[in-house]
């Protein structure tokens, strides 16, 4: 009996983008920068907070957890223990128990006393207003600094690098770094300073809304014509 030989299938070429030819020209920089501002106008920290140290509070707990779940947790830590003072005196089991579903609560309880208790000790009982000295308090690595200075006090000495902020630069090409300090060395070159704070809110609410993680909805970009990541979903060229 005579065997068939099926025809194999012809095999489909994945299309993976060339990239921009010169991701880091001026203009495309001011144009991306531009279309975020219109996008996102007026955009703010997403961590609810009334004061300097409740904010570095928050900052300290977002890590590994969402903010929104920082924000369901933070009224009742602040109103059982409302300055830093008090959190200075609290018993770690108390500080672990309001915010254990912020996940990594023991080392978190750990962090937050420890800052409350060098505000306390060195600063007079008020978060300091600079890098060097934010970066004294337990817990608190530059993201969280330039989360309180520029959110809190508006000084743009460096800029924040979460995961959003990583996801989309490097699909902007804005850097090819993986590691935050180096990311934002890179964004600290091509931005100007005066933009390092509402940069960073602007792509967050970009990563949180539309250029998320899987999928991003491309469709849905107002910066879709400026990104020629390898992972776009949809392409209007």
């Amino acid at each position: 009996m005579a065997t068939r030989t099926l025809a194999k299938a012809p095999k489909t070429k994945a299309v993976k983008r060339s990239g921009t030819k010169n991701p880091l020209a001026p203009e495309r920089v001011a144009a991306i920068l531009e279309i975020l501002r219109k996008t996102y106008p007026g955009v703010v920290c997403a961590l609810h907070h009334r004061s300097a140290w409740e904010l570095t509070v928050a900052t300290i707990l977002s890590a590994q957890c969402t903010d929104v779940r920082v924000n369901l947790v933070t009224p009742a830590l602040f109103k059982a223990f409302p300055t830093p003072k008090a959190m200075a005196a609290a018993s770690l089991p108390e500080l672990e128990e309001l915010i254990r579903t912020t996940g990594f609560f023991r080392n978190k309880a750990k962090s937050i006393q420890g800052a409350a208790r060098v505000v306390v000790e060195e600063f007079g009982g008020k978060v300091p207003q600079t890098m060097e000295e934010i970066l004294r308090l337990p817990g608190v690595a530059r993201k969280t600094g330039n989360v309180v200075l520029g959110s809190w006090f508006k000084i743009g000495v460096g800029v924040v690098v979460d995961t959003h902020v990583m996801r989309i630069s490097r699909r902007l090409e804005l850097t090819r770094e993986t590691s935050p300090e180096k990311v934002e060395r890179d964004l600290m070159k091509i931005l100007p300073q005066d933009r390092w704070i509402d940069f960073s809110h602007e792509v967050i609410h970009h990563g949180r809304q539309v250029c998320v993680a899987r999928k991003p909805r491309c469709v849905d970009c107002t910066l879709e014509k400026l990104c020629n990541s390898s992972d776009k979903t949809w392409s209007s060229h």
